[in-house]
């Protein structure tokens, strides 16, 4: 068999990139396989210190990889079989604003990466550069497949389908992440759990959960102890869950911070919300130079229990850079990561039948009462025929009545971005359920556009 070309856009990321390389290394199936591994950032010396990582690893496995740094992306996908791409700009400076600003103008919103008014100014932020990376690999790898983890992940997986010819898939470990909060709620390994998921990235829900050794529809059972359950027990995790739960019948995933972030009033089971990139505004703000503050997740872990003078530890803090580099480290253990990527690889590559408990790719029926032609998270069965999105239960009617919205979201953004028009982002943001008022969401628009002048696309009303 050939030499599998792989490419890897946003080497640098120390999340996904070093992920998908010990993902490649560890796989059994590649172990014979010779790899051409493109790895690419528009930073070279991260590109290149990735490399550092996969040689070194390889060299100890003795695996056959060829490993090639570049900050040229149309080089990096030149005849690629896949293209595995996770991109951020200035990831907590830009996120900062996407959080601040809409709170500023009285937008009930938390986290903002995927939902709400920040979602959309990160979703045109990387809309660009995503589009740049389909157009290139319509120049130079037509046939191969796009597996996307960059956010905001359903709406970019959507604006690709429909601009470009490429087979693009969105993956996120959210699904993953669910299905462990029911192995704790159950008590039950998650090998015996059984689940079937749909909806929207960020915003997904178990349709069925069953004993994959009895059948047994677990869900009574998840009832019983969700009510048995300390409330406040990782309350920025769960609360928001299970108050969903309670409501609607079904579980929902990933968390909280993500969930809630299509929600009007959600800051009220978010504790955390308080704390995200918390700053003394007379120390300026949290996006100007040297003045970044600690992002904060959620209270896992409790941040705010440490000594007073302990070193900060945030991902934007000065020791997140120790810890960037720590995850390249060429001497650590390789573990093997939750992600879908690698697994759709192999069963594309060697026509081995799997099954991926979800994938983001437009609604052609797989989640019925959904906008077709939205993208949705749903199963799939993956071979040498592709992947192939497989048909959920209907959701309940208002769980589908609050993803149809964001679908409506979705298209006027796309809109905007065609038409180079605030006005179309306007009736997005006026759409979202943590909107303000009409003249709030005028001011916050005209703010975050000058803010982010850099990295979006020219927009006029």
């Amino acid at each position: 068999m050939r030499e599998l070309r792989i490419a890897i856009i946003g080497a640098g990321s120390a999340s996904f990139s070093p992920a998908t390389i010990a993902d490649i290394l560890l796989s059994g199936a590649f172990a014979e396989q010779a790899v051409d591994l493109r790895l690419m950032d528009i930073r070279l010396e991260a590109a290149e210190r990735a490399a550092r990582f996969a040689r070194a690893h390889a060299g100890r496995l003795g695996r056959p990889l060829r490993v090639r740094a570049t900050d040229e992306l149309q080089t990096a996908v030149a005849g690629a079989d896949f293209v595995i791409a996770a991109i951020e700009v200035e990831r907590y400076r830009y996120w900062a604003q996407d959080f601040h600003i809409p709170r500023k103008y009285g937008f009930r919103q938390v986290y903002g990466e995927n939902g709400g008014p920040g979602g959309m100014f990160h979703f045109l932020r990387n809309l660009e550069p995503m589009l740049e990376i389909a157009r290139a690999m319509e120049r130079g790898c037509p046939e191969a497949w796009l597996l996307s983890y960059t956010n905001p992940e359903a709406k970019l997986v959507e604006a690709i389908a429909r601009l470009t010819r490429i087979r693009v898939v969105g993956l996120c470990h959210g699904e993953q992440m669910g299905i462990d909060q029911l192995a704790r709620f159950l008590e039950l390994p998650r090998e015996r759990i059984a689940a079937e998921a749909a909806g929207l990235n960020h915003f997904g829900w178990f349709t069925a959960i069953r004993d994959s050794l009895t059948g047994e529809d677990l869900y009574p059972r998840l009832a019983e102890r969700e009510r048995r359950a300390d409330w406040l027990a990782d309350w920025d995790e769960y609360a928001l869950t299970r108050i969903l739960f309670r409501v609607f019948g079904l579980w929902s995933y990933p968390g909280a911070n993500h969930i809630g972030e299509y929600l009007a009033w959600s800051d009220q089971y978010l504790a955390s919300a308080l704390l995200q990139f918390a700053h003394d505004p007379l120390a300026g703000r949290p996006w100007d130079e040297g003045a970044a503050a600690e992002f904060v997740y959620s209270l896992a872990g409790n941040p705010t229990a440490r000594g007073l003078f302990a070193p900060v530890s945030g991902a934007s803090a000065p020791a997140g850079e120790a810890a960037y580099l720590e995850s390249f480290a060429a001497d650590g253990p390789l573990r093997p990561s939750k992600e879908y990527g690698i697994p759709i690889v192999e069963a594309i590559w060697f026509d081995r039948a799997t099954r991926v408990g979800a994938v983001n790719v437009p609604n052609r029926g797989y989640a019925p009462g959904i906008l077709e032609g939205m993208v949705v998270e749903v199963p799939a069965f993956v071979d040498g025929r592709g992947v192939r999105p497989q048909a959920t239960t209907a959701l309940p009617t208002a769980i589908r009545a609050l993803i149809n919205r964001q679908g409506a979201i979705h298209q006027l953004l796309l809109e905007a971005y065609q038409e180079r028009s605030r006005r179309k982002l306007l009736q997005a943001v006026l759409l979202d359920p943590t909107v303000s008022t009409y003249a709030n969401a005028v001011a916050m628009i005209d703010e975050l556009c000058e803010l982010q002048a850099e990295l979006l696309p020219p927009l006029e009303w």
